[in-house]
């Protein structure tokens, strides 16, 4: 739509911005934009505009756009829904290279809205000035020093392409818990404008982007967001998508929501089967798969050796990983007379598949090592799945840092297997319970291993890590 060509750093890194609607009072500013942006650090020019101020925050207020010296390369604009047009102009006018419109009030809430989306649809058209919204939050980019939240400050090789803000907010929040840190994350709204094919096509050539996640409700063009899929994934990025609207009930709420033209499912199936991009479910899939990404190394199939404490635990995860497209073979005899020896049978262990660790403090840390080891050197299975649980190191004779000491044995043999490894820890049922699985999340994402809430969440991200790969294997041949 618009016909202005930008690169990466003018939406990431723009090294001046106005903030058009800012507020007068610096109490109500502190928690608005100029105050966020402050606060988050950013370091380039930043004009606050407001007619009725002289300075907003210690900062020069101008009381116009035209009235601020040199280049403002971007704008938010922050007003009543009826001044957006007017200020739309006065962008065009100055050449401002990206306008975000956090405005809410347009397609999304009726025929006066949509009067007033077409009209910006207008001037973008006649203008060409580049525009993100109406409705959205904007952009998140802690190398940029920019952000619409006081949200993690760490850069990561996550990004995240986004048509709800508190969805993107919610994710950013819950993946800098889970290790995954986003460099760059993007909520664009009704997308008059820029739309998330544009955003796909900067970061296919984005250095620092490795994994690119995308909340979708609709968009414009289905062909070139399918073929910007295909770019990403042939320059060797891994592209996750939650597409939300396909039920009649979704695509009316994602209409109410930003206006979206939703698609079909038949659509939608046959973009997935051509792409090999990784279908999710919930913005809380969206994380699973981020750390399965990110955390391990590509499987060499399918098969999958489970190791656990508790015998019920670990045929439920077998039954999972069963329906989800994994297989839990059974071990031969040799591995299996390897684990006898350090199992005890007595305590209620089995070697079959799942594999049941020894009991006791010091019985279930020799036996997670020595079991580890015996299956990583086994050829038999191809990853391991582990589980704990973290109610058994307290209710049943154990302490609570029993846990952070079978995290911490846990993370030293992962890092010396020659497959992955994902660990499955639930967030425990009582208070202290939670309190030291945060400890022990926290621990495991410093370190790098992969751990899930639930066997499914687990064996689901798995399940599309490997048939992620297997897709373009077979695209390469």
């Amino acid at each position: 739509m618009g016909s202005r060509e930008l690169k990466l750093r003018d939406i990431f890194y723009p090294e001046s911005i106005a903030i058009i609607g800012a507020s007068s009072d610096d109490l109500k500013e502190k928690s608005g934009w100029t105050g966020t942006l402050l606060n988050f650090g950013y370091k380039g020019r930043l004009y606050p505009v407001n007619p009725k101020a002289t300075t907003i925050l210690g900062l020069k207020a101008y009381p116009s756009l035209k009235e601020i010296e040199g280049q403002v390369d971007y704008a938010i604009l922050n007003l009543a829904t009826t001044l957006v047009p007017k200020a739309l102009e006065d962008c065009a006018a100055k050449d401002v290279k990206v306008v975000h419109i956090f405005t809410s009030g347009f397609a999304e809430v009726g025929n006066e809205g949509k009067r007033l989306q077409e009209e910006i649809r207008s001037i973008i058209e006649r203008t060409g000035i580049r525009t993100i919204g109406p409705n959205c939050m904007g952009v998140h980019s802690p190398g940029g020093g920019v952000s619409f939240a006081n949200l993690p400050r760490e850069e990561g090789p996550a990004a995240l392409i986004s048509q709800t803000g508190a969805g993107a907010a919610r994710t950013i929040l819950y993946g800098n818990g889970r290790g995954i840190h986003f460099g760059k994350a993007i909520s664009y709204g009704n997308a008059v404008d820029l739309d998330s094919p544009d955003f796909l096509e900067m970061l296919a050539d984005d250095s620092k982007t490795r994994y690119i996640a995308l909340y979708i409700e609709g968009v414009k063009d289905g062909r070139r967001l399918l073929s910007a899929t295909q770019k990403c994934l042939k320059n060797g990025k891994m592209v996750v998508i939650l597409k939300a609207g396909l039920t009649e009930a979704g695509r009316e709420a994602a209409t109410s929501h930003t206006g979206a033209l939703a698609g079909s499912e038949q659509g939608w199936g046959a973009f997935f089967a051509q792409t090999g991009a990784i279908r999710v479910r919930t913005l809380e899939e969206i994380v699973d798969q981020l750390v399965a990404l990110q955390c391990m190394s590509r499987p060499g199939g399918r098969r999958v050796g489970i190791i656990g404490r508790g015998g019920g635990p670990g045929v439920i995860a077998t039954e999972i990983c069963e329906r989800l497209n994994l297989k839990v073979p059974p071990f031969s005899g040799t591995v299996r007379s390897q684990l006898e020896k350090i199992t005890t049978a007595s305590g209620g262990s089995m070697v079959r598949n799942p594999v049941e660790v020894g009991v006791g403090r010091i019985g279930a840390q020799q036996g997670y090592i020595e079991a580890f080891k015996i299956l990583a050197l086994s050829q038999e299975v191809d990853l391991i799945l582990t589980h704990l649980n973290p109610e058994a190191f307290i209710l049943y004779g154990g302490a609570p840092e029993w846990l952070n000491e079978s995290i911490g044995v846990l993370c030293q043999v992962f890092k010396t297997l020659s497959i992955p490894v994902a660990l499955v820890l639930p967030s425990g049922e009582t208070p202290e319970s939670r309190e030291i699985v945060q400890q022990a999340w926290a621990q495991c994402s410093k370190t790098g291993l992969a751990v899930f809430r639930s066997y499914e969440s687990a064996a689901t991200a798995i399940s599309n890590l490997v048939t992620c790969y297997e897709w373009r294997t077979e695209e390469d041949h």
